[in-house]
């Protein structure tokens, strides 16, 4: 009768239990800490007929000390008219780990109508990172648009 050898469950039990310990702990550590809170501050105008576009310069601050100056665009289409002009424009970012993140292409849609003074508030992503827009401003636009929001160096 020949025996048969089994592997070392121990070892191999020991082995998995430490690897797999060690995996939610990379995406933490590529990620070097925690998430940290950032605010952007813009101003912003622009124009729509069918084709919306609007740009504006900001800064970002966070509350790791990082600050950044930024431009700012926003292009898009679809049935809206009018002209905009945002002068005190506010935006609170989610699923920031470092200042770099902020920067890119967020997805934009949404209905708007005013004429004279107005405020308005837009909620914006891009991955991970999430971007919620408010603003106070003066124009006339009427409307349903969708486009991109997009901040750069």
């Amino acid at each position: 009768m020949t025996r048969r050898r089994r592997p070392p469950t121990a070892l191999l039990l020991a082995f998995a239990i430490a690897f797999g310990a060690t995996l939610p702990a990379l995406p933490a550590a590529a990620q070097s800490g925690g998430p940290i809170d950032c605010e952007l501050r813009f101003e912003l105008s622009g124009w729509s007929a069918f084709y919306k576009r609007a740009d504006g310069t900001g800064t970002i601050t966070c509350d790791n000390g990082q600050r950044m100056d930024v431009r700012i665009k926003t292009r898009g289409g679809g049935i809206t008219v009018g002209k905009t002009r945002i002068a005190d424009g506010r935006g609170e970012f989610s699923g920031v780990y470092r200042i770099d993140d902020v920067l890119g292409t967020y997805a934009a849609a949404e209905a708007h109508a005013g004429a004279g003074k107005s405020a308005g508030a837009q909620a914006l992503t891009k991955g991970s990172v999430s971007l919620a827009l408010a603003g106070k401003g003066e124009g006339w636009d009427l409307g349903v648009s969708f486009g991109k929001f997009v901040i750069e160096r």
